[in-house]
C-alpha cells in the first residue's frame, strides 16, 4: 500500500484547516466580533484647568481636568464609543471619614457631567456610586470604630450621591460599593426623583481583587486604605455560587445591567452569569489587567494590537455584552482602520 493510499484511507474528508486557510474564510466563519459599540472608556477627573497628568502605574492613561476631558469625550464620540465612565480624583483636604464631598451637587463629577452633556449630549455617561474616592480611610463606605463598613448608613449616602449624579445628567448610575440592598433603594429614589429612565449598572459580582492597585493609585486612595481589607463587603476570589446569588438579588432589586469585575481572572463567572440570567452583562478589564498587559507590551514581550484584541474576543466569547477597558481608545482606532486579527 502506497503512502498516498494510506493518507486517503486514514484521513477524514473534513479538514477544518480548509476554513482557516485564507483571510476571507476566517472572517466569514468568525463566531465572535468586536466593535466600538462594545466599549466603555474610563476617565479620571481631577480639579483644575488644562491638566493632563500621567498615571505612573498605568502607562498611557491620564488624570484630566474637565476642560481636557472634553477632548477625550469628543474622541470617544468620533470613534463610535457609545459611553464613558467617570472617576473622581479628590484633593486630600476634601476627604473625610464619611465621604461628605460625594454628595456635593457642585462637586467635580456633577460639574463634569454637566459640561460633557452640554457639549456632547449623545455620548452616554456612566458614574461610579461609592465613597472610596472621598473617604479619608479609603473604604467604600462609612466605617465604625473597628473599621467595619456599616451597610445601611453607607446606603443613605449612596442614595444621595446617585440622585445628585442623575440630576446632573448621568445616564447610567453604577453602584460599585457592594452594600447589601443598595440597588433597590437607589432604584426607588431615582423613580421618586423623576429619573425613571436613568439606567443602573450594578457592580454585582465585584471581587476583593489584587488587580485594583493601579486604580487606587489613580484616584489617590491607596495611601488612605493602607493595609486595610475590603473582604468584608467585596467577594472572595474563591467563590462562584455566591456571585450568582449577588447578581440575582441586584436584578430582582431593579438593576438594568450587571457587571463582573475584574475581567480576565473571572471569565468563568462572566460565563455563568450570562448563561443563567440572559441579562445585559458587562465586564470590567481593571487597572491591574491593563498595567500588566501594557508593561509587557512596552517591554516588547507581547504584540500590542493582537494582545488587546485577543482579550476583547475572550470577554465577548465568555458572554460580555460590553467591556469597560482602558484600552478602549486604542481598540476603537484599530477597528476603525481594520488593523487587527
Amino acid at each position: 500500500m502506497t503512502s498516498k493510499q494510506i493518507t486517503s484511507a486514514y484521513f477524514p474528508n473534513t479538514r477544518l484547516r480548509r476554513l482557516r486557510n485564507k483571510n476571507f474564510s476566517r472572517r466569514l466563519i468568525s463566531e465572535t466580533s468586536i466593535s466600538a459599540n462594545d466599549l466603555i472608556f474610563p476617565i479620571f477627573i481631577i480639579d483644575g484647568i488644562n491638566i493632563k497628568q500621567a498615571i505612573h502605574s498605568m502607562p498611557g492613561i491620564y488624570r484630566y481636568s474637565i476642560d481636557q476631558a472634553l477632548y477625550i469625550a469628543e474622541e470617544c464620540l468620533n470613534l463610535g464609543i457609545p459611553a464613558i465612565t467617570l472617576f473622581p480624583v479628590i484633593d486630600s483636604n476634601l476627604k473625610t471619614s464619611n465621604g461628605i464631598e460625594s454628595i456635593n451637587p457642585d462637586g467635580i463629577i456633577p460639574k463634569c457631567i454637566k459640561e460633557i452633556k452640554k457639549r456632547f449630549p449623545e455620548l452616554g455617561i456612566m458614574t461610579d456610586v461609592a465613597l472610596d474616592p472621598y473617604t479619608s480611610h479609603g473604604q467604600d463606605g462609612i466605617i465604625d470604630d473597628s473599621g467595619y463598613v456599616i451597610n445601611d448608613t453607607t446606603i443613605e449616602m449612596l442614595v444621595k450621591q446617585a440622585v445628585i449624579q442623575a440630576n446632573a445628567g448621568s445616564d447610567i448610575i453604577a453602584p460599585s460599593d457592594m452594600m447589601d440592598g443598595r440597588i433597590g433603594i437607589i432604584r426607588n429614589n431615582l423613580e421618586l426623583n423623576n429619573h425613571v429612565n436613568t439606567l443602573i449598572m450594578a457592580y454585582s459580582a465585584k471581587y476583593a481583587s489584587a488587580f485594583y492597585g493601579p486604580f487606587r493609585d489613580a484616584i489617590g486612595s491607596a495611601n488612605n486604605l493602607k493595609n486595610s481589607t475590603k473582604l468584608n463587603y467585596q467577594m472572595h476570589p474563591s467563590n462562584s455560587n455566591e456571585a450568582i446569588r449577588e447578581v440575582y438579588l441586584d436584578i430582582k432589586e431593579g438593576a438594568d445591567m450587571v457587571m463582573v469585575k475584574p475581567g480576565m481572572p473571572y471569565l468563568d463567572i462572566l460565563y455563568r452569569v450570562k448563561e443563567k440570567f440572559e441579562m445585559p452583562t458587562f465586564i470590567y478589564q481593571v487597572s491591574g489587567e491593563y498595567a500588566m498587559l501594557k508593561s509587557a507590551i512596552n517591554n516588547g514581550w507581547l504584540d500590542n494590537n493582537k494582545t488587546i484584541i485577543e482579550t476583547m474576543i475572550g470577554f465577548k466569547r465568555a458572554g460580555a455584552d460590553g467591556i469597560i477597558t482602558y484600552f478602549a481608545l486604542e481598540i476603537a482606532n484599530l477597528i476603525k482602520h481594520n488593523d487587527f486579527i
